[in-house]
C-alpha cells in the first residue's frame, strides 16, 4: 500500500532537533526523511521528489542559504520553508528573496511544531492552488487553440461556400440574355465577394477576432476596380486606409458599404466612355471611432433627389450603417459626390 502522506526533507546538522522533528511531525500525518547537513540534503533532493523541504539556517560548511541556491538549481525544486532565529529577519528575509516560500522562527517547545504543521500545512495547500490555476490555465490556453483552429476551419469553409454561391450566380448571370438581369445578378456577386473577403482574411490571420480593414479593403478595391473597370469606361480606385481593426460583424458591414458606394460612384458618377476616379479612404478618429469617405469627382447626387437604379444598395447602406451606429452623411460642398460614414466614440 503506498505512503500518501505528504513527504518532507528536514535539513538540520543538530542531531537531537532532527529526531524531535521527526517524531513530531510524523505524529502530525507527514512522511519524514532527514538529512544532517547541506549538502546531503541537496543529494536526497535530487534522487528523489518530496512534497516540502525545510532548512534551518545555521549549518558548518554549507548554511540555509547556499543550501536553498543549491536546491533552486535542481531541474524541480519543491516549496521550500527556512527555519530561522527568533532575531534573524534579515536572514528571512533573504530566503524570501532566494525562492523560500516561507519562513519560520526558530523556538523552544511543542508549540514549534504545532506552528511549523500550519506553516506546512498552509505551503502545501498554496502550492496545490497555484498548481490547480495553472492546469485550469493550461487547459484554457488548449481549449482556445482548439477553438480558434475550429473558427479558421468554419471561416475557410464559409468563404469556399460563398466562392461557390459567387461562381453559380455567375453561370446562372452568363445564361440570361436580359442586360438589366446581369447588371443585378452581377452586383449580388460582387455583395457576396465583398462579405467572402472577410472569411478569406480570417481564415488566413493569425487574428480569428478582428479583421484589419487596410487589407481587407485593400483586396476588396482591388476586386471592385476589375468589376466595373473597363476599356470603354475606365476607372481608377484609390485606397487610402489607416491600419483598423474591427470585429467580423463590423468588417462585413463597412465592406458592404464601400462595395455599394463604390459600385454607385463606377455607375453614375461618370458618363459611359468617360475615365472616372473612386476615392476611399479609412481613418481613425478619437478612441475606437472611424470615419469613411467614398468620393469621386463625377457628376454629383441628382438635382431632384430621385435615387439612380433600384435602391436597393441605398437601403443595405442604412441597413449596415445602422448595424455599426454610424451616421451616414453626403457633402453638399463637393463638387462630385462625398459620402460620409461616422461612428461616435
Amino acid at each position: 500500500m503506498s505512503d500518501t502522506r505528504p513527504s518532507i526533507l528536514y535539513i538540520d546538522d543538530d542531531e537531537g532537533l532532527r529526531r524531535l522533528f521527526e517524531r513530531a511531525m510524523t505524529r502530525r500525518g507527514y512522511a519524514v526523511t532527514l538529512a544532517p547537513s547541506g549538502a546531503e540534503g541537496v543529494e536526497l533532493a535530487r534522487a528523489r521528489t518530496y512534497d516540502l523541504i525545510a532548512i534551518d539556517h545555521y549549518m558548518p560548511g554549507q548554511d540555509g542559504l547556499a543550501t536553498l541556491q543549491a536546491l533552486q538549481a535542481l531541474e524541480t525544486c519543491p516549496p521550500v520553508v527556512y527555519v530561522t532565529g527568533s532575531e534573524e529577519t534579515r536572514v528571512a528575509v533573504a530566503a524570501l528573496k532566494a525562492g523560500a516560500a516561507d519562513y519560520i522562527v526558530k523556538t523552544v517547545g511543542d508549540d514549534f511544531f504545532d506552528l511549523l504543521a500550519t506553516t506546512f500545512q498552509q505551503t502545501l495547500e498554496t502550492v496545490r492552488l497555484k498548481s490547480a490555476k495553472e492546469r485550469v490555465e493550461e487547459e484554457l490556453r488548449a481549449s482556445n487553440a482548439r477553438l480558434e483552429a475550429l473558427l479558421r476551419e468554419v471561416n475557410h469553409r464559409v468563404a469556399n461556400s460563398l466562392q461557390l454561391v459567387s461562381a453559380f450566380v455567375q453561370m446562372q448571370s452568363n445564361l440570361l440574355q436580359d442586360s438589366g438581369a446581369k447588371t443585378a445578378l452581377r452586383e449580388t456577386q460582387q455583395r457576396i465577394q465583398a462579405i467572402g473577403q472577410v472569411h478569406r482574411r480570417l481564415y488566413s490571420s493569425d487574428d480569428v477576432d478582428f479583421v484589419s480593414m487596410d487589407d481587407y479593403l485593400t483586396a476588396l478595391v482591388i476586386e471592385l476596380e476589375q468589376t466595373w473597370s473597363t476599356p470603354t469606361s475606365p476607372r481608377s480606385l484609390r485606397l487610402k486606409a489607416e491600419p483598423i481593426k474591427l470585429k467580423t460583424d463590423q468588417a462585413i458591414s463597412l465592406g458592404v458599404i464601400v462595395n455599394e458606394l463604390v459600385s454607385n460612384a463606377c455607375k453614375y458618377a461618370y458618363p459611359a466612355g468617360v475615365e472616372g476616379e473612386v476615392r476611399v479612404i479609412l481613418s481613425r478618429q478619437s478612441g475606437t471611432a472611424f470615419r469613411l469617405c467614398v468620393e469621386d469627382d463625377g457628376a454629383g447626387l441628382p438635382s431632384d433627389g430621385k435615387i439612380q437604379g433600384t435602391g436597393l444598395g441605398t437601403k443595405l447602406i442604412k441597413a449596415m450603417a445602422g448595424s455599426l451606429n454610424a451616421r451616414i452623411r453626403y457633402d453638399d460642398s463637393h463638387a462630385g459626390v462625398r459620402a460620409l460614414v461616422e461612428t461616435s466614440v
